[in-house]
């Protein structure tokens, strides 16, 4: 496999004992999977990988997404439009501001 280029991360709000208990899974970031595995895919950005993560505790500012290497935090991603404001973004190099947290 070669090295992504990119690599987002979703919070599934995931904790200890296995079982998604935070803000971030409640407002559907687990079905943001598939949409970014699309819209990635839309837009020609093979290098991108897609992995859900355990809780990011920043449940205030779910559902919540990472973008590394360039360590783009965001919050508030709780539609399609957002995701694709991201990737948009993304795809261009930079950052979606409207959505940054950290």
């Amino acid at each position: 496999m070669k090295k992504p280029k990119h690599h987002i991360f979703v919070c599934a709000s995931f904790r200890a004992n296995g079982e998604a208990q935070g803000v971030c899974s409640k407002k559907g970031s687990i079905q943001h999977l598939q949409y970014l595995q699309e819209g990635l895919s839309d837009r020609g950005m093979e290098d991108v990988a897609v992995s859900m993560t355990g809780c990011l505790k920043l449940c205030d500012h779910g559902p919540v997404m990472i973008v590394y290497p360039e360590n783009y935090w965001y919050g508030k991603v709780e539609n399609e439009e957002a995701l694709d404001e991201i990737l948009d973004a993304l795809n261009k190099g930079k950052a979606a501001e409207k959505y940054l947290i950290a």
